[in-house]
């Protein structure tokens, strides 16, 4: 990637993981390729496009098994309640968030975040701006605030089932300008082709408190 005035590429990766060769192995035996170089600070938001089936959450864990990557992620409080399933999400990182309600999850993790900068410790979010698997005039304004407040780099992952390729394609520093700040994600994204490309949102935003 280039340097963007948009919104600043970040160059040097030093935060590294061990991965596990058993999910590597699957992915390939699956006919996935994933591309991961490490990480540039020790905070930060990871957001995966596009979101249209529940073959990305297993292709995803299987990637965050393979690269080490430590991660927690938002998802729909209802799951958590599933008996086992639920205890599973919650080990592998998982935060129930009621989407039914504007509960201030957003300015109750960015309080997480900085937090965790002033202390030097580690902690990054992943989540989908679409916030669910259908179609939507756009993206949801969650992640975006949260890197933005919170001033950590988002991570873009370009999960590309024309490729078959997971690939975390960029680091960028937001500008608050959300005209071009969403210019560079539609750059960044650019070719990718999802599970059910009908129902991949177009990259825009869209006003809504998660």
């Amino acid at each position: 990637m280039t340097h963007d005035a948009t919104a600043q590429q970040i160059q040097t990766l030093p935060i590294q993981f061990k991965g596990q060769a058993w999910a590597s192995w699957v992915l390939r035996i699956l006919g996935w390729r994933y591309r991961f170089e490490g990480l540039p600070t020790l905070q930060g938001v990871f957001i995966a496009y596009p979101h249209t089936s529940n073959w990305d959450f297993v292709v995803m864990i299987l990637v965050k098994w393979a690269t080490g990557i430590r991660t927690q992620f938002w998802g729909k409080d209802s799951l958590f309640r599933i008996p086992l399933f639920g205890r599973w999400l919650t080990w592998v990182g998982g935060v129930p968030i009621n989407r039914r309600s504007s509960s201030g999850a957003v300015g109750e993790m960015v309080k997480v975040l900085l937090q965790h900068k002033r202390e030097g410790r580690y902690f990054w979010l992943a989540l989908s701006p679409e916030g669910t698997r259908k179609h939507t005039p756009g993206w949801r304004s969650g992640f975006y605030q949260l890197a933005l407040q919170a001033q950590v780099p988002l991570a873009l992952i370009r999960m590309d089932y024309g490729q078959r390729v997971i690939e975390f394609a960029g680091f960028v520093d937001l500008t608050g300008d959300e005209a071009r700040d969403y210019a560079r994600f539609a750059d960044i994204y650019a070719g990718v082709l999802g599970c059910k490309p009908a129902l991949a949102s177009p990259i825009q935003a869209l006003k809504t408190n998660l």
